[in-house]
């Protein structure tokens, strides 16, 4: 629960920043402001501050921190992934994604003139390996697909599509954004050529994230204008969310708390989908039902009868926030195309999701208020 009574469960948005990256990211915003590009003293703490954080990142993610590249979010680093991995092969003129990609993936392979190919999804927003597979074709240049659905929680078969793409000789970029921090992840055994993370869904700064690049792969630079991050992404660096990015890693990797935080998140989600399905009637949860198939923090239902967005609103007025089953920004009036896929009824649903400062106080407020707003709702559809 936050400050001032307010209950916050939009994690999968934007996650509170841990106590822990705030105290590493202070001396970077008040006492080491040199470039780090220099050979001054003062310019050699903060190479030694971003140096400290890849390797931190690196071990979160089971990577080299040599493979670790900086950005400024998940989204530049999608669109960094795709830009460079079409440009590598000039004779390629095909991109295979999905259904239920993030937008920045989505709008990232719809901006260049490519041929995009597009899976299809089953009724809980899981693709299939083969279908992704089938429609790899001699001219692909890039397989981009998600680890994990970052609305309804889905986990995707990415290792069978990286093992079968490299057979094939086509690069597989992995948005691992909405799994970082939730789930054990390791680059390395995922087999991915390029991966993306974001740091601010699950307690790191915003502004920062970084691209994954395998050992050994050269694509052309997105940001140009500058030789930082070994000459794979120009201009300065964003210091403090950086070094915020590695302390938000290190604490889950030496605490073990991402086990913990893990365990926690599934504990309080459970909570939710068992009162929908037993205590209150009318609702359809989206995603998958076996807990191993699914994110542990995320749970996407839909109301019978009523909208979602009124819904929210009253919610918001008690003091707890979640989020609808829309697009990514609020200023998008679009119902998200993720449900669209799944065939569900994205003006109807709604998406709670929990993170590392969420409490059972939290669901208990949650839970509490929704029936009482659910049935006034209905009855004013009623009347």
């Amino acid at each position: 629960m936050t400050d001032g009574g307010r209950v916050y469960l939009d994690h999968a948005s934007a996650s509170p920043l841990r106590p822990g990256a705030f105290d590493a990211m202070v001396p970077f915003l008040r006492d080491h402001h040199a470039d780090p590009g220099r050979v001054h003293s003062d310019g050699r703490v903060t190479r030694v501050a971003i140096e400290t954080a890849r390797e931190q990142v690196a071990a979160l993610l089971g990577a080299r921190p040599r493979e670790v590249v900086f950005t400024s979010g998940g989204t530049e680093a999608v669109n960094a992934a795709i830009f460079g991995a079409s440009r590598r092969a000039a004779d390629a003129t095909r991109i295979v994604t999905t259904a239920v990609e993030h937008s920045s993936v989505t709008d990232a392979c719809a901006r260049d003139p490519f041929e995009t190919v597009t899976v299809g999804v089953d009724p809980t927003g899981r693709f299939s390996d083969a279908d992704v597979l089938d429609a790899i074709g001699p001219t692909t240049a890039l397989v981009t697909v998600q680890l994990a659905n970052h609305e309804v929680g889905t986990l995707q078969p990415v290792a069978e599509i990286c093992a079968g793409a490299r057979e094939r000789g086509v690069l597989v970029h992995v948005d691992a954004c909405a799994a970082i921090g939730y789930l054990p992840l390791d680059f390395s055994a995922i087999g991915a050529d390029l991966m993306s993370v974001t740091a601010h869904t699950w307690g790191g700064p915003k502004g920062t994230g970084a691209l994954l690049i395998r050992r050994g792969l050269r694509i052309p630079s997105f940001v140009v204008g500058g030789a930082q991050e070994r000459d794979r992404r120009g201009g300065i660096e964003n210091i403090p969310a950086i070094v915020g990015f590695g302390a938000a890693a290190d604490e889950l990797v030496q605490s073990g708390h991402l086990d913990h935080e893990s365990a926690n998140a599934r504990t309080l989600t459970d909570r939710i989908r068992t009162a929908l399905m037993t205590t209150i009637s009318g609702f359809t949860i989206h995603g998958p039902t076996d807990a191993s198939d699914r994110l542990p923090n995320i749970v996407c239902f839909g109301v019978d009868g009523v909208e979602a967005e009124p819904i929210l609103l009253a919610l918001d007025q008690r003091g707890i926030a979640i989020h609808s089953g829309s697009a990514c920004s609020s200023e998008s009036l679009e119902p998200s195309p993720v449900l669209a896929a799944m065939g569900a009824e994205a003006d109807h649903a709604l998406r709670v999701s929990v993170g590392w400062s969420s409490t059972e106080a939290d669901i208990d407020r949650f839970l509490s208020e929704l029936p009482g707003i659910i049935e006034h709702m209905r009855g004013l559809r009623t009347s």
